[in-house]
């Protein structure tokens, strides 16, 4: 028998939804709101409620907003010419914490994976090639996850775009600061070899 009382199973049944959280985090979560003051309650409430009111889809990059268009293209000082293709809005995110690219972004919202019914109908294949249209852009970054499927996305727009004369380059990938070499695996080697710099 159950002893949770409704409010509070609905509240962790709802925490639950969230992609990588289980029961056990989910329950951590409930109580940890129940906790909280009323006002620190509301205020949690309130910001859920306005990221998911306010915030829409870039009219450009497809990166989330609650502007006409997000401050990566409105700003004038992007460079116009380098589009980072990412899966996902905080991949967005993780590069300007680099501080390193100045280029401009484009949201795929998601990978292709026909398995589970994703294909290019669902990410914004679309409005990444009508920003290819004219010759601004120069070259494309595939910036996705050395998955399977980030792999066969990359290919997959890499087919579409290198017809348009454009360059497409991906990153570099390799062995993460601290990693033995014995325990890398063929692949991992393979990149960090092909993708070496001068010192």
């Amino acid at each position: 028998m159950d002893y949770t009382a409704a409010p509070l199973e609905k509240l962790i049944e709802e925490f639950g939804k969230f992609q990588g959280v289980g029961r056990k985090g989910a329950t951590r979560m409930a109580y940890q709101v129940l906790s909280m003051s009323d006002k620190d309650a509301a205020a949690l409430a309130d910001a859920i409620r306005g990221a998911h009111t306010r915030l829409h889809r870039c009219r450009i990059c497809q990166n989330f907003t609650d502007a006409e268009l997000c401050p990566v293209c409105a700003s004038a000082k992007r460079d116009t010419s380098v589009i980072c293709v990412v899966e996902k809005p905080r991949d967005v995110q993780a590069f300007e914490r680099t501080r390193e690219y100045n280029g401009l972004y484009h949201v795929l919202h998601g990978l292709l994976d026909p398995l589970a019914g994703v294909g290019a109908e669902q990410l914004t294949v679309k409005e990444l090639l009508a920003r290819l249209k004219d010759d601004t852009v120069k070259e494309v970054i595939m910036a996705m996850n050395p998955t399977v499927e980030g792999e066969a996305t990359a290919m997959y727009l890499a087919k579409l775009i290198k017809p348009l004369g454009i360059r497409v380059t991906r990153l570099a990938s390799g062995l993460p600061v601290g990693a033995s070499l014995e325990y890398a695996d063929e692949t991992t080697l393979y990149r960090a070899l092909s993708g070496r710099g001068e010192l």
